[in-house]
């Protein structure tokens, strides 16, 4: 829940009450639930078009109280959901017409303790190994274009199943690389993320093999809630491993 404070500055213009707030109020509101935002990060939404603040006759942006709260519904999906920009704005289109719409789980986070997958379709599997996913369908829910589609699948980032589908996860793979490529960071520069998760997806495998072989099916079954488990340690130590090198804590 937004609040408005009672009074801001930004460029010499203040806001109060309910009335019009300028960019500087706007960025003290969001940051007391988005502490990462930016000035550069409310302008490029408002470029993508998920927001139209009204202009003054000298050029600065007032935000009215429903601009805040769409721009805290946009924050609030790509941070819990990674949701990329272009469903975000359809959906928020959706919900100013009065239609009944549900928000899409795409690439929803989970808790990596549970071990659980990071995206599933729409919200309708229990698994990601269930949903399949046609290659029109990707674009579609990604928002990305054929040629980088084709450009991360030649570094190994996304991989088409043999049935030339996709798994649910590839959702998730797909909007995070575009994030990340919006911060500078190429697909050929994820090469090496490609390369450890594979490492580590092997030892996972490795350790879990021999129970997956087994004629008991509670064995079997066994083993993939434990490469889960496994699997879920190894996203935690990787998350913590990065933030030592960094010297940084993630929220």
């Amino acid at each position: 829940m937004l609040h408005t404070p009672s009074g801001g500055a930004d460029n010499g213009t203040a806001a109060t009450g309910n009335g019009p707030m300028s960019i500087g109020v706007v960025l003290n509101v969001l940051r007391e639930e988005f502490p990462e935002v930016t000035i550069s990060k409310i302008r490029f939404l408002e470029s993508e078009g998920l927001i139209e603040p009204q202009r003054t006759p000298s050029g600065y942006r007032k935000f009215s109280r429903r601009d805040v709260e769409r721009l805290g519904h946009v924050l609030r999906m790509q941070r819990d959901h990674y949701l990329p920009l272009k469903v975000i704005r359809e959906h928020l289109d959706a919900l100013e017409r009065g239609e009944e719409v549900r928000l899409p789980s795409l690439g929803r986070p989970r808790d990596p303790g549970e071990g659980e997958p990071l995206g599933d379709l729409l919200g309708e599997t229990d698994s990601a190994s269930v949903a399949r996913i046609a290659r029109d369908e990707l674009l579609t829910a990604t928002g990305i274009s054929v040629e980088q589609l084709e450009e991360w699948e030649s570094y190994g980032l996304v991989v088409p199943l043999p049935e030339g589908v996709y798994d649910a996860e590839s959702i998730t793979v797909a909007t995070l690389v575009a994030e990340l490529g919006r911060h500078g960071i190429e697909p050929r520069h994820l090469r090496v993320m490609k390369a450890a998760a594979d490492r580590e997806a092997g030892l996972v495998d490795q350790v879990v093999a021999p129970l997956r072989l087994h004629r008991n099916p509670q064995t079997r079954a066994h083993a993939e809630a434990r490469a889960k488990e496994l699997a879920g340690l190894a996203v935690k130590l990787h998350a913590a491993l990065i933030q030592s090198a960094l010297g940084v804590r993630l929220p």
